[in-house]
């Protein structure tokens, strides 16, 4: 990754004043490791600024393509109750003004249609509740965009896909984009929106739609899925520069030396790993002006020792 490499490039960076340098000199952990230039040199370590970087966050979940059937019959039900009813309400309306206007018809008529309407009215309720269940992100477009996505699945220019997160009850922020791994192959989806209906896996779930899927693709396959939110700013910092023990992740910061007689000092800084981002991690916790060693940081360990407490960068 180019990241990775401008970091790795960098050789060791002079030291010049920094207020952050200068609060952590007057407190660093006591045993610090301190070396000076030719034991740098010998073990190789290197120190750069950790570079500004914006990545989103990823989601593994499991991905299976729904049946454009099960879509169609939900549609249809919701549709012919929706009609029956309507014709219902206008049957209910032809019979009061009859009654009304004393022309043929009878309250018995009147109460018999009006018990039919209520009847009917329920059915569409149901079947209408049946459907937002089932394709909630679909009832929640407008009529427009929800037939062009309907006919688009019948027709099979495009599969809807559901995403299940295994061990997530809830969602927060709504992805905005979807990955599907098809036999190696990464193919773009839609997310259209959040499904209220769990499935066998008890988790929660998002409606995906997939526009020209490989052919093969079809209802009942499953599939790896990555979902990915909106960019998330960070600091990205290497591999090498991360180390982790009980109290969590942490990097080596080289402090700022009174001279240049003087060895440089290293203290170990609280580190929040956002993800994972090519050869190394998207962090938070350091400044985009520190010095954080990046190559070596294993050799430092070594010298301090386990069990020195991390200090958290706010010095």
């Amino acid at each position: 990754m180019v990241a990775c490499c401008a970091l790795l490039g960098f050789s060791l960076v002079a030291i010049g004043d920094d207020d952050d340098d200068k609060a952590a000199d007057s407190k660093g952990p006591a045993g610090a490791p301190s070396l000076n230039g030719d034991q740098q040199r010998a073990v190789g370590i290197v120190v750069a600024h950790p570079l500004v970087a914006n990545a989103p966050d990823r989601f593994e979940a499991l991905g299976q393509v729904l049946d454009a059937t099960t879509l169609i019959s939900d549609v249809g039900d919701a549709t012919v109750a929706g009609a029956a009813e309507h014709s219902a309400s206008a049957e209910v309306a032809r019979l009061r003004g009859l009654y009304e206007g004393g022309a043929g018809a009878s309250l018995r008529m009147l109460e018999a249609a009006q018990a039919e309407q209520a009847k009917v009215q329920a059915q569409a309720e149901i079947a209408s509740a049946r459907f937002a269940l089932h394709w909630g992100p679909l009832a929640a477009l407008s009529a427009a965009a929800r037939q062009k996505v309907i006919e688009a699945s019948a027709s099979g220019r495009s599969l809807l896909l559901r995403a299940d997160l295994p061990g997530r009850h809830s969602i927060g922020e709504l992805p905005n984009k979807a990955l599907l791994d098809v036999d190696g192959i990464q193919v773009p989806g839609r997310v259209l929106g959040i499904l209220r209906q769990t499935s066998e896996l008890q988790s929660a779930g998002l409606l995906i739609e997939v526009q020209s899927a490989p052919a093969g693709l079809g209802p009942g396959a499953r599939v790896p899925v990555a979902l990915l939110t909106a960019d998330r700013k960070g600091l990205f910092l290497p591999r090498d520069a991360v180390l982790y023990d009980q109290n969590g992740a942490y990097v080596y910061k080289q402090l700022t030396k009174k001279n240049a007689a003087e060895k440089a000092r290293y203290a170990p800084v609280k580190v929040n790993l956002l993800r994972p981002l090519g050869e190394g991690w998207l962090v938070e916790g350091v400044d985009d002006d520190d010095d954080i060693v990046v190559h070596g940081a294993g050799v430092l360990w070594s010298l301090q020792g386990v069990g020195t407490q991390q200090q958290d960068d706010d010095d």
